[in-house]
């Protein structure tokens, strides 16, 4: 019996894309909490799976060839998993297509941007000394916001991002699902909060958002914390 894929996980956004992946898949797994305000995404055990020190990685040890593989970064990740179980990735080659150029789409801009809005509108403020920025906020905010009128014009008379539910639907729906903490107007995107709702009432969805959720913390008013995530000098 092959051994559970081991996830090195902690409950944010990016983690949840792999755990709802890792449900929607069937595919057992072993849970490494990494807690990334204690600064455990530094340790050289951990470097040695993601040497990027970012959460989510896991180790698959029924990889090629039936050897382990351990891999690093949420979409490489989501793309191994689906080319390994033929699901959730396009019925052909034009599918596939469709799927993973919006899987990039929100590897590039949807994650980094609403990243840096919760950054500029949640956290800088409540640092010690406060970096109120309203140029920042204005900025990420603005992005965030046409990058949601981009995917409510492609939801317009769709259910899913890329034809049947896929693993851009997986990658996306975390980061969307804060737009309140991005501050967005979500009556602005009534397709885009038509999807939210429907792939958030899938089971394996919520079953993955759930996953370590009593641990997700509030860093506005955690300093220790600010200084692990924020504060960190480059080594």
């Amino acid at each position: 019996m092959n051994k559970p894929v081991e996830l090195y996980y902690w409950p944010t956004p990016n983690g949840w894309k792999i755990t709802i992946a890792l449900e929607e898949f069937g595919i057992p797994y072993d849970v490494h909490l990494i807690n990334i305000g204690k600064g455990e995404q530094f340790a050289p055990d951990f470097l040695k799976i993601a040497p990027n020190n970012r959460m989510p990685a896991i180790i698959d040890h029924d990889g090629p060839g039936g050897e382990a593989v351990s891999i690093f970064e949420s979409g490489a990740i989501l793309q191994y998993l689906a080319r390994k179980y033929g699901q959730f990735h396009g019925d052909d080659e034009r599918g596939r297509i469709e799927v993973e150029q919006w899987l990039m789409w929100q590897m590039g801009g949807v994650g980094p941007m609403a990243g840096q809005a919760h950054h500029f509108i949640k956290y800088a403020p409540s640092l010690d000394p406060p970096e109120d920025l309203p140029y920042a906020k204005n900025r990420y905010r603005s992005e965030v916001s046409r990058l949601y009128g981009v995917l409510d014009r492609r939801l317009q008379g769709r259910e899913f991002v890329a034809g049947p539910y896929s693993i851009a639907d997986m990658a996306i729906w975390p980061w969307a699902s804060l737009w309140e903490g991005q501050e967005q107007d979500i009556s602005r995107f009534p397709n885009m909060a038509a999807w939210l709702q429907r792939v958030g009432d899938r089971p394996a969805v919520a079953r993955g958002r759930a996953v370590a959720a009593e641990l997700r913390s509030n860093i506005q008013s955690d300093k220790k914390a600010q200084d692990v995530l924020f504060k960190r000098k480059p080594e």
